[in-house]
């Protein structure tokens, strides 16, 4: 299946062999969708601080001009994810799509412009109560990040035990996100709470609708990310290949449902590098 100096990784499900076949046939059909934080940066324990592995961005310069299309859909607000990814003007990403607040902004490349709606009350609302509602509970050492006007983040890994912390938030947060229309995303020591009716199952599939995928690669590595792989599923009974590729095993749902999974950032950045080199001249 490919150049034997620049092996890929066997998919363990006939499915995901299937969609990397397909993708290794017909690159310049196939998009290339990804997560950020935990798939293409490593996760710490400060959210400002997370950047893409060294070699994501070598990778996927080499990778982007062979296919239809790559695009990075995250949680986070597009610019915030462009620069912590160190994709603008990087070479061979002219046409790179960063799909931020899990599909309700858009960030392009060819005009290096994010187009986003308008700050949601919900989310304002919500700001304004978040500390009361952290002291109420007893959550000494959880943060608050600020994600724009589209949600509003609460993270416990610092934590004097992130777990418990984690545990104690999610019905009071549950609550706060109710009363004021939203919802809450979990995720790795992280909750949320954001407007309802985006995922990133949506912003997959209507991204691989625009781009006329024949195939369609998705990596992931949270909660966050099953609404994506939902997504694949729906495309693959369709009759569109795909292959799904989970990053590290801390999340057990999501690792389940794989077709491959990899132990983190820098093996994704590698299979991506290996890719290029597969399908490319």
């Amino acid at each position: 299946m490919g150049n034997p100096a620049h092996p890929l990784p066997t998919p363990s499900t006939q499915a995901g062999r299937e969609g990397l076949a397909a993708l290794l046939a017909r690159p310049a059909r196939a998009v290339v969708a990804l997560d950020f934080d935990g798939t293409l940066a490593d996760i710490v324990p400060d959210p400002e601080q997370s950047r893409a592995h060294p070699r994501v961005v070598p990778a996927l310069s080499a990778l982007a001009p062979l296919v239809a299309a790559v695009a990075v859909i995250t949680g986070r607000p597009a610019d915030t994810a462009v620069r912590y990814g160190g994709f603008a003007g990087a070479p061979g990403l002219d046409h790179l799509v960063v799909l931020g607040h899990y599909g309700a902004e858009r960030w392009d490349a060819a005009t290096a412009t994010v187009h986003a709606p308008a700050a949601d009350p919900g989310v304002e609302a919500v700001r304004a109560e978040l500390p009361a509602v952290l002291e109420e509970a007893g959550a000494g050492g959880a943060w608050i990040e600020e994600k724009g006007g589209r949600a509003v983040a609460v993270h416990t890994r610092r934590a004097a035990d992130p777990q418990a912390a984690f545990d104690a938030l999610r019905a009071p947060l549950a609550g706060l996100a109710a009363r004021h229309g939203l919802i809450v995303e979990p995720g790795r020591l992280v909750l949320e709470l954001r407007p309802p009716g985006m995922d990133k199952g949506v912003a997959l599939e209507e991204y691989a609708k625009e781009a006329g995928a024949e195939a369609v690669l998705y990596a992931g590595d949270d909660l966050g990310d099953l609404a994506a792989y939902a997504a694949v599923e729906k495309l693959r009974a369709q009759g569109t290949p795909g292959l799904l590729v989970c990053s590290g095993t801390a999340v057990p749902e999501l690792a389940e449902c794989a077709d491959l999974v990899l132990p983190g950032p820098e093996a994704v950045a590698d299979l991506l590098g290996n890719l290029a080199r597969q399908v490319g001249p």
